[in-house]
């Protein structure tokens, strides 16, 4: 366990919370390490079905601790390898995830941002690249993603300048779901993840999937891939509950297959 970052879990939500304020809650390879390790178990755990991840103090995450960067033996991972490992399993795990971004999200932190799902945001959240004001060249989809996610031309501007944009502008931009209150933000990813929980876990799973992936497709062959998605997902539990649920005017007991 890491004490750089906490573990919780509240109803049927994962809590995933870094604990490292002073350091402006920047990854090391323990934090990294530490929250791969927990995203793969809590991937098989049916009693999570939605993670968030957020952090304590002023900032959600700076990035990449550079000072823990150290230099690895023969054959061992270094630092971007490690945190090139944590954003892969962040991006592709099977349930939602959801950015509580609680103050300043920049390189690393912005890069943890583009994996997640949904992003709510506290109303004195910033967001910006940064890696241009160090001479620093993004790894985790900094130039990347972030064109995927808002305008390309907001982007570059992110990208170059290396500016922080307040929580309400990439609202406007698209990267941000809701902006909320400081003071309301842990309260309101709460309720919205006890929302997602109560939907269909494989439902959403597969949402995910035909989402995440239909950027790299052609228009038709996405609506091939929903389609075909759907043809199989009409022999699971879980629509014939939803379908006997709602001609019994009662809530569905969903199980997840």
């Amino acid at each position: 366990m890491s004490e750089s970052v906490s573990f919780e879990i509240k109803g049927q939500v994962g809590w995933i919370t870094l604990t490292r304020p002073k350091a402006m809650n920047a990854l090391n390879r323990e934090m990294l390490e530490a929250m791969t390790a927990r995203l793969h178990a809590w991937e098989n755990d049916n009693q999570v079905r939605v993670v968030v991840l957020t952090a304590t103090g002023t900032a959600f995450c700076a990035g990449a601790d550079l000072k823990a960067g150290g230099t690895p033996l023969p054959g061992e991972k270094d630092l971007l390898d490690t945190i090139v490992t944590f954003f892969d399993t962040l991006r592709v795990f099977p349930k939602p995830v959801i950015a509580a971004v609680n103050g300043l999200a920049l390189a690393g932190g912005l890069e943890t941002v583009l994996c997640c799902d949904l992003v709510i945001a506290a109303q004195s959240a910033r967001f910006g690249d940064a890696h241009s004001n160090f001479g620093v060249f993004p790894g985790g989809g900094g130039a990347a993603v972030l064109p995927r996610k808002i305008p390309e031309n907001i982007a570059k501007y992110m990208l170059f300048t290396g500016d922080a944009l307040p929580a309400q502008d990439m609202k406007t931009y698209g990267l941000v779901c809701e902006v909320v209150a400081d003071a309301e933000l842990l309260e309101r990813v709460q309720a919205l993840g006890d929302k997602l929980a109560q939907k269909s876990p494989l439902v959403l799973r597969k949402m995910k999937k035909v989402a995440d992936e239909a950027g790299d497709k052609s228009r038709a062959d996405a609506l091939r891939q929903e389609l075909l998605e759907l043809r199989n997902h009409q022999r699971s539990y879980d629509m014939a509950e939803g379908v006997r649920a709602f001609a019994e005017k009662r809530k569905p007991d969903f199980k997840g297959y």
